[in-house]
Formats: structure tokens, C-alpha cells, sequence
């Protein structure tokens, strides 16, 4: 058996100031970090009963149904179909994997979902709730006053939210609607009450009947005709009698609003918040009281950490006999044992179990693992009530018919952290290996940039200097004149210097190189490579720029592509690992 607390799907109404995108991709991620844990909890564990102790949304008692107005502006815009698509959200989550394997045959029989418990992001607490919302919220998930026999234990299943309303003040009339026709909050907790009041009795029909089926009989009392006057006092009492078999089952309450403790009292060594404190100079033994390891005894709008103390122990007194409970609301782990409340075992252990959702300010989510024994004798007895043993007997441990387990599920904020410390590796890796491959590739490039010029200027040099020297003042008019076409004189035109020349001597009427200052670091382009300008000192020229931009350029192209590389193959295997649930 699985318990499962406060899976509160994210909604507008979680993180009411949180911009788009990051409240979108926080709703998503909540919701497949939900359905992949639910779904490996059915896949693995297997469990044949799955129960949901409230909260089922976050934001549910807001999106109110037709006719219903609401006094908060933000949420006006959000009705009953924004109601209805968060249900079928619910349903992706954690339904689907429940009816998959129901439709493929799997542990039909005895297997159980219940989701009828309501919390207070669900309805709201006590004189907050409104009628409409509560009546739609059991129409899809059940009546949140039930009770079933799982494993020959009776799980009591109790409305506190609604509950809590009796005693509260009213809004509307200002009173404390405590009987009958005074104020109108009566209607909100009065069929909580009613259940109370026949719980006994409910009890005893729902064990006879579970005792019936176990022993192949039929399942229900046969019932018998007589014809009454309509003022025999016997009419309007219910016919039904106390179970004949007399069987012992344990009862369990579930409720979202954990019992009333004393303040201060320690919830344990597995609570998440604050680890307890030792007493002093024993190694082990923890404080009873301690502030920072208890839940906070506290109220205000639309919460209340635990229940009042007149509530628990009505609750307590009319189911009868209970042994254990378990809670939700606190979203961390709390085990405390009451023995102040009636209890056939010496007291009342209850479990506030952790949230399901990694976004309720828990770092290890959690659910609450149970194992139940109590096998009936030939005499339809339950054991432990034929060998007169119980299991809070903890010194001798011979009977127990619960055990629990806390499972944590993994720390998604940690999961993140790695995620970007490795991210950030990755690219700074990438980066430096851009960055010499750049830097390589550069280097080439100049080498065979600068040894192509040089040896071309070169070439050129000596082509230029291997015949005698122009000049145009000495040049005839008639040698010049050539197929009608006529040489302009120098007059009339200047000429404009190569690039490749050389600055030199003329000695016999041939132009010697000046090769002073001649350094092979310098750029062979430049006009003024003559005059020893080093590559250093030219680092504005035009054409060296773009060799410097050029080399960015290639550091860039290099990261792209080694993260293309590397991502691709890396999200491909990411979607195939989600795809798998």
C-alpha cells in the first residue's frame, strides 16, 4: 500500500509573479518528475492500493464553478473549465499508468485507488469552503467520508477540511454555528459530522461484508419486508445490526489536517527541515519538545497546521478503537505518538507523510510505503486479537500488523545543480578546444599567407628589375606610334607607384633594392614594407584586420560545430530516456 500527500499541481495560483517561460517549463518538469516517479512506483513496487491524503491541486479551490463569484480579481479569469483541464492533467499523471495495467489484466482483484480525501488548496478550510466546489470536487473523486477495508485493517477516511468549519465564525452571520439552525456554516461541516456520529456502526458493515467475501459468502445482510405504520417508531432507523462475525480490524484514520499535538513536540530524526536534538550526553535519545523539529501550532487564511484540540479528540472518541494515522498538509515528515487520545494499543502513532511534488519547499520528496498483516483465524479472528497481542508492544516486537517505510524520491534541485555544473564544463571544454583548433588553423593560413606573397613580390622583383629602367622624357613620338594610336607624354599623366616596388639605387641605369631593415616578419603588402615597418606596428592595415577577424571567425565556426557534435547525440539519448515513461 502507497500513501501519497500533497502531489499540488502546479498552477498560476503556485508561483503567482514567476514570468513565462520559467513558470511554464516549472509546471512541466513538476509534472513528468511526478508521473515518472508514480510511474516507476507502480511498475516497481507494484502496490495494490494506492491512497491520495489531499491537495490534490494547488489553485483547485479558486477556479470556482458557474454561479459562484470570487472575491480575489486574479483568479476571476479562471473557472470551472480551467477546473476541468487540471483534472485531466491529474488523470496523465497519475491515472494512466493505474488503468494501463488494469487493461492489460494485471492484480485486478482487491487492487484500490483513493483520491476522495480533499485538503485545504482543494476546497479551502473551515467557513472558507463553498458548497459548489466541495460538491464538484467529490463528483469526480469520491465522497471524502468513506471508509474501506484494505489488508483487514478499516482506513477511516474523514473530511477535516469541511470538518473544521463547526466551531469557526461564521462570515455571513457572525456566529458559531455549533447546532442546529444556527448560522449557515452548519452545511459545510455538518455531513462530517453525520458520518462521525454513525461511524461505529459503518464500521462494523463494512468489516462483516469484507469478512463475507473473504469467506465466499454473500456480500450483504439479506434484508427482510415488513410492513410498518407510519408512526411506528421504528420507521426512518436504520435495519442494519452489528457485524456477527465479531472481528477485529484495526482502525486507521486518514485525514489532510494533521491530529492536535502538544506545541514544540519533535517529529523525529526523518524529517527533512531540521534534524532533532539529542538530549544532552545521550547519544541517540532525542528531545521530546523540540521547536525546530515540531510542526508549527499555527493558523491564518485558509490553513490550519494541525486541528483544534476539541476536533481530534471527537474524531478519535466516535470511530472508536484507533490505532494508527496519517496525514498530510506539513509537506515534511512528522512521527509522533498521542497517548493522550483512547486507544486500545496505549496510543495513537501518526505519520504526516512528505510531499509528493518536488516544487513544496521539500528537497527530497517522498511517499509513505505500508505493509499490512493481520490474517484472520479459522474463527474469522484476527490474530493479534486471538493471541491478545498488539503492536505497539515495541519491546518484545512478537506482533505488528503495520509497517511503514519512508521512500524518498531523488533531490531535483541537486539533479539540476549537476546538470548545470557539467553544462558549464562541457562549454568551457569546448571552448578551449575551439580555440586552439582556431588558433592552429590560423597559423597555417598565415604561413602559407605570407610565403605565397613574398615569394609572388619576390618573382616580381626580379622580373621588374631584369630590364633597363623606363623613360619617357628621351622617348620619340614616332617610335611610340603604333597602329595609328598615339602614347600620351608624361605631362600629361602620372603614374602611380606598385605596391611591390622597392625603394633603391640606380647604378648603370638599373634600379638596385634597398634590403636595410628587411625583416621576414614584415607584411609584403604593404607599400611601406621598405621602410621596416614591423608586422606588429601594422596591425591597423585593412587586410590584416580581416586575417584577425577571420580568426574569431574560425574559433566560432569551430564551437559550433563541436556543440552540434556533442549536443545532438546528447539530446537525442535525452528524449529516448524521457520517451521511455
Amino acid at each position: 500500500m502507497v500513501l501519497v500527500a500533497d502531489p499540488q499541481l502546479v498552477d498560476p495560483h503556485t508561483y503567482p509573479g514567476r514570468p513565462w517561460p520559467l513558470s511554464t517549463i516549472t509546471r512541466h518538469h513538476t509534472d513528468y518528475y511526478m508521473r515518472k516517479s508514480f510511474t516507476i512506483i507502480q511498475r516497481s513496487l507494484d502496490p495494490k492500493t494506492v491512497v491520495f491524503l489531499g491537495d490534490l491541486f494547488d489553485g483547485g479551490r479558486e477556479w470556482l464553478p458557474p454561479g459562484t463569484s470570487n472575491t480575489d480579481p486574479r483568479w476571476r479569469n479562471y473557472g470551472e473549465d480551467y477546473w476541468v483541464k487540471e483534472y485531466k492533467r491529474f488523470g496523465n499523471i497519475f491515472f494512466n499508468e493505474w488503468i494501463r495495467r488494469a487493461r492489460a489484466g494485471q492484480h485486478l482483484d482487491h487492487r484500490k485507488l483513493v483520491a476522495g480525501l480533499p485538503g485545504n488548496h482543494d476546497l479551502g478550510l473551515g467557513s472558507g469552503i463553498k458548497i459548489p466546489v466541495r460538491g464538484r470536487f467529490n463528483a469526480f473523486f469520491g465522497n471524502g467520508n468513506s471508509i474501506d477495508v484494505i489488508g483487514n485493517h478499516t482506513f477511516v477516511s474523514l473530511d477535516t477540511v469541511s470538518l473544521s468549519a463547526k466551531g469557526q465564525q461564521d462570515p455571513a452571520t457572525g456566529r458559531q454555528g455549533v447546532s442546529e439552525g444556527e448560522g449557515s456554516n452548519r452545511e459545510i461541516w455538518g455531513p462530517a459530522e453525520e458520518f462521525l456520529e454513525n461511524s461505529k456502526l459503518e464500521k462494523s458493515r463494512v468489516v462483516d461484508r469484507a469478512v463475507r467475501m473473504q469467506n465466499n459468502e454473500v456480500e450483504n445482510d439479506l434484508m427482510f419486508h415488513k410492513v410498518l405504520d407510519i408512526k411506528d417508531p421504528q420507521v426512518g432507523k436504520s435495519v442494519h445490526t452489528a457485524s456477527k462475525f465479531k472481528s477485529y480490524m484495526p482502525s486507521v484514520l486518514l485525514t489532510h489536517v494533521p491530529l492536535y499535538r502538544a506545541k514544540d513536540t519533535a517529529c523525529g530524526p526523518l524529517r527533512e527541515r531540521s534534524p532533532p536534538s539529542t538530549k544532552p550526553g545521550k547519544d541517540g535519545e532525542y528531545l521530546e519538545k523540540d521547536p525546530e523539529n515540531a510542526i508549527r501550532v499555527a493558523s491564518g487564511f485558509q490553513y490550519q497546521n494541525v486541528l483544534t484540540p476539541e476536533i481530534s479528540k471527537e474524531i478519535i472518541d466516535k470511530i472508536g478503537d484507533v490505532e494508527f494515522a496519517f496525514s498530510g498538509d506539513d509537506h515534511d515528515y512528522c512521527e509522533v505518538v498521542h497517548r493522550g487520545y483512547t486507544s486500545p494499543a496505549g496510543g495513537i502513532r501518526e505519520i504526516t507523510v512528505k510531499a509528493f511534488s518536488w516544487a513544496m519547499g521539500v528537497r527530497r520528496p517522498g511517499f509513505l510505503l505500508l505493509s499490512l498483516w493481520n490474517p484472520l483465524d479459522e474463527a474469522d479472528k484476527a490474530m493479534n486479537q486471538s493471541s491478545g497481542k498488539r503492536h505497539f508492544d515495541t519491546e518484545k516486537e512478537q506482533y505488528r500488523s503495520i509497517e511503514t517505510h519512508l521512500c524518498l524520491l531523488p533531490d531535483q534541485l541537486s539533479i539540476f545543480i549537476r546538470y548545470l555544473i557539467l553544462l558549464l564544463v562541457t562549454v568551457f571544454a569546448l571552448l578551449i578546444r575551439a580555440a586552439k583548433a582556431g588558433s592552429k588553423m590560423n597559423h597555417a593560413v598565415h604561413e602559407r599567407y605570407t610565403n605565397g606573397h613574398l615569394m609572388s613580390s619576390t618573382l616580381k622583383f626580379k622580373a621588374e628589375s631584369s630590364h633597363p629602367p623606363y623613360d619617357s622624357s628621351t622617348a620619340s613620338a614616332n617610335q611610340c606610334q603604333t597602329n595609328g594610336l598615339a602614347i600620351r607624354s608624361s605631362a600629361g599623366r602620372t603614374r602611380a607607384a606598385s605596391p611591390y616596388s622597392f625603394r633603391g639605387t640606380t647604378t648603370d641605369d638599373r634600379t638596385t633594392p634597398n634590403y636595410s631593415g628587411l625583416s621576414l616578419h614584415d607584411d609584403p603588402l604593404d607599400e611601406r614594407w621598405g621602410q621596416g615597418r614591423s608586422h606588429d606596428e601594422d596591425d591597423d592595415h585593412p587586410k590584416r584586420k580581416s586575417v584577425m577577424g577571420s580568426r574569431l571567425g574560425r574559433v566560432w565556426r569551430e564551437l559550433r560545430r563541436s556543440v552540434l557534435l556533442v549536443g545532438l547525440p546528447v539530446g537525442m539519448w535525452w528524449i529516448y530516456l524521457v520517451g521511455k515513461f
